[in-house]
């Protein structure tokens, strides 16, 4: 990964790359509600777990979640082979036009990852662009829903002290950068 830049008092990071190769506290995986892998984010971090990150998920499916995991809701598990310590899994809202409550959808995926990983004592924690792949959240909005987000948990909040957000393309972190770098 490579670090474009640090923000808000050096707390939030923003990396390029393969968020698989983050190394420290967590990292949040960009999930289905079935939790069960699939394509984009969600497939790269099952792929690069291995076994027993679907193992546990589906043991998850089998007793406490039989419908999956809500929107907005987020949960940790082990994280396999990764170099962190969970994976914390929260499922995005798909875009219907930003009408149906996309944009609290999308901030609660945020804050409850951030709070989970608080409660959990994580220093770190990196996340993808949830819901602008294939769910089709419009990245500008995206970017003003997770800066938003992040500034007013870490006004309140002193863990995790790193905050990484991890851009697969150059062009998606030099836009956020671009709109919120000061």
């Amino acid at each position: 990964m490579k670090s474009i830049g640090e923000y808000l008092d050096g707390r939030l990071i923003v990396d390029t790359g393969d968020i698989t190769e983050f190394s420290g506290g967590a990292i949040v995986n960009a999930a289905n509600s079935g939790l069960l892998g699939g394509g984009g984010v969600d497939g790269a971090i099952h792929r690069a777990a291995g076994p027993s990150l679907l193992a546990e998920c589906k043991a998850l499916r089998a007793s406490t979640l039989p419908d999956g995991l809500s929107v907005g809701k987020a949960l940790a598990t082990g994280a396999g082979r990764l170099k962190v310590a969970y994976v914390i899994h929260t499922v995005g809202p798909v875009w219907k036009g930003g009408e149906q409550g996309e944009p609290e959808l999308l901030a609660s995926c945020y804050r409850e990852s951030l709070a989970l990983a608080a409660s959990l004592s994580l220093d770190s924690i990196a996340f993808p662009a949830i819901s602008t792949g294939v769910y089709g959240y419009p990245k500008h909005l995206a970017d003003q829903v997770v800066f938003d987000t992040i500034s007013r948990y870490i006004l309140v909040n002193n863990a995790p002290s790193h905050i990484h957000l991890v851009f697969f393309s150059k062009p998606d972190a030099r836009l956020f950068v671009a709109t919120y770098g000061v």
